[in-house]
């Protein structure tokens, strides 16, 4: 049986970011089963008491030449967006919705790639519905799942179960009970999955 590798995240954050455009071939190199949990960070750092890089300038900047290292690194592309912080409840409900509706692939991609390499405003309804329709998805029926009171509750619980589990920020993998945080740690997390 292939090990089963737990991966939180949120559009937010650029190294979630990160994270997602490795993740696929990692599961390819090791075997592993991927799920993917969508979270509201928001909820995350609200809950645990952590905050946003964006709260403490030197430890923004730093972030920022990191992961631009490791995009270099990953041969991916990165774009600091002038809009970061951004607000993602709406964002994060999608992927629940897409989730539910089995694209979440390509809303995720179209949402990563919006931010992290176009430096899109995906806060305004317009510019996210004009984004998701670049990617052949159904902009406005995702806009107004968003507000079903089911995706709204799929959201809260599915942040309140990280917690519970230990998340405090993302991106975070769990490969049993062993959590790794951060997608500098992918190659530990990729360690914890290649069979000995």
């Amino acid at each position: 049986m292939s090990a089963t590798l737990d991966f939180y995240f949120d559009y937010g954050s650029p190294a979630a970011y990160l994270a997602w455009t490795q993740v696929p071939a990692l599961a390819r190199r090791t075997g592993a089963r991927v799920n993917y949990h969508p979270i509201l960070l928001g909820g995350v750092f609200q809950a645990t008491g952590n905050r946003s890089p964006a709260e403490v300038p030197a430890k923004l900047a730093w972030m920022f030449r990191d992961l631009q290292w490791f995009a270099a690194r990953y041969g991916v592309p990165f774009a600091r967006n002038p809009h970061f912080p951004v607000n993602t409840l709406g964002l994060m409900r999608g992927a629940l919705y897409a989730q539910q509706q089995g694209f979440l692939q390509p809303y995720s991609d179209a949402v990563f790639r919006a931010l992290w390499a176009e430096r899109r405003n995906l806060a305004d309804p317009q510019e996210l519905s004009r984004t998701l329709g670049e990617a052949g998805l159904d902009g406005e029926r995702i806009l107004a799942a968003t507000q079903d009171p089911a995706i709204k509750e799929a959201l809260r619980a599915a942040t309140d179960a990280a917690v519970r589990r230990g998340v405090f920020g993302v991106p975070t993998f769990f490969v049993g009970n062993q959590m790794h945080f951060g997608q500098d740690r992918l190659p530990y997390v990729e360690e914890l999955l290649v069979p000995l």
